[in-house]
């Protein structure tokens, strides 16, 4: 259907609309399509800044941050002056790309050559590339040298990267000392509250199937779970347990990790498509780190494109790779953490 609008606009005279084709745009980012996207950004006959927003910020939500910093340079290169909005989706990019370094370069870029002061969107930016790339202590300094005081909301981001016990714990105090309310359920009692359960779609047998985790799956789907992670485990994975929040112990963990609701929805694809077929899953919450690390794992062992997209952005996995292209480590911290 979108595709049939796309070809209605292109023939008709709303062609030079700029806002009908920025819908266009975030329809296909929205359905993993960029390469169509960037078709329409590119036959564009008046781009607004949106229009270079949106695509910038399509190229980081699909895994593509390279493509997406590319842009920006593309944008610089046409004299269109960035804004604050225009460094936030780039700072996406950057961690889309774990671009450590080049956060750093358009950090200093957006104060000095543009004059715009970082605000706290700003600094989530940076924390969060910081995180993807595995740079925790740096994480905690850029977060202590930030010039105002750090929100529940700092703290709250730099609480979800994980990779180090003792510092998570330590931004968990801190966030309690600003914001109580914002507790970890595991470490302080609360009244029970409703959960939202998670959510997946799934297409196969020539359908879209939506369903609940728990109203689909039957004994073949958790039997070939159960044979992947056996696979899995032969290929190098080794299950994150910190990823379970419930007090149980490590085997009970471990079986918790193997059967999350989008593992269930890759073992029914598997079970009702061809082979070969790529999987596309579409899922209502957040993806956890170890279901991101064993989806990869599992697209080599399967040999098959496996697409997930949750509530933030899409991952995107081949031959046993997330098609990210990663930057190198970084020697040392830019001067602006000296």
């Amino acid at each position: 259907m979108g595709k049939r609008v796309h070809e209605f606009l292109r023939k008709s005279t709303f062609v030079s609309d700029s806002e009908l084709n920025n819908k266009l745009i975030q329809m296909y980012v929205k359905c993993n399509n960029t390469r169509n996207a960037r078709k329409v950004f590119d036959q564009m006959r008046d781009r607004n800044l949106r229009s270079w927003h949106l695509m910038i910020n399509g190229y980081a939500e699909n895994g593509q941050g390279n493509d997406g910093l590319s842009l920006f340079e593309q944008m610089r290169k046409t004299g269109i002056p960035p804004n604050e909005e225009t460094f936030v989706v780039v700072f996406a990019a950057c961690a889309s790309a774990e671009a450590v370094k080049e956060v750093f370069t358009y950090f200093d870029m957006m104060k000095n050559e543009y004059g715009i002061v970082p605000a706290i969107e700003h600094y989530l930016g940076v924390i969060e590339v910081l995180g993807r790339a595995g740079h925790l202590h740096e994480a905690e300094e850029f977060v202590e040298r930030i010039p105002f005081d750090p929100t529940a909301e700092v703290w709250e981001n730099f609480s979800r990267i994980h990779g180090d016990v003792e510092l998570e714990d330590r931004a968990e105090e801190l966030l309690l000392d600003l914001d109580p309310s914002k507790t970890i359920a595991d470490k302080i009692p609360l009244p029970p509250r409703k959960k939202q359960s998670a959510t997946n779609m799934i297409e196969a047998k020539n359908r879209v199937s939506k369903y609940r985790c728990t109203e689909l799956y039957k004994d073949e789907e958790y039997e070939k779970m159960k044979g992947l992670n056996g696979q899995m485990r032969v290929a190098g994975y080794v299950p994150d347990t910190r990823y379970v929040l419930h007090v149980i112990n490590e085997e009970e963990k471990e079986k918790a990790l193997q059967y999350h609701s989008e593992r269930l929805a890759i073992a029914y694809g598997l079970i009702s498509t061809p082979a070969r077929m790529p999987l596309r899953i579409i899922k209502n919450l957040r993806i956890c780190g170890d279901c991101h690390n064993a989806i990869k794992i599992m697209s080599n062992i399967v040999g098959r494109e496996l697409i997930v997209r949750d509530n933030k952005r899409f991952h995107h996995f081949r031959d046993g790779n997330a098609l990210v292209e990663i930057t190198g480590k970084v020697d040392k911290l830019h001067s602006f953490m000296n």
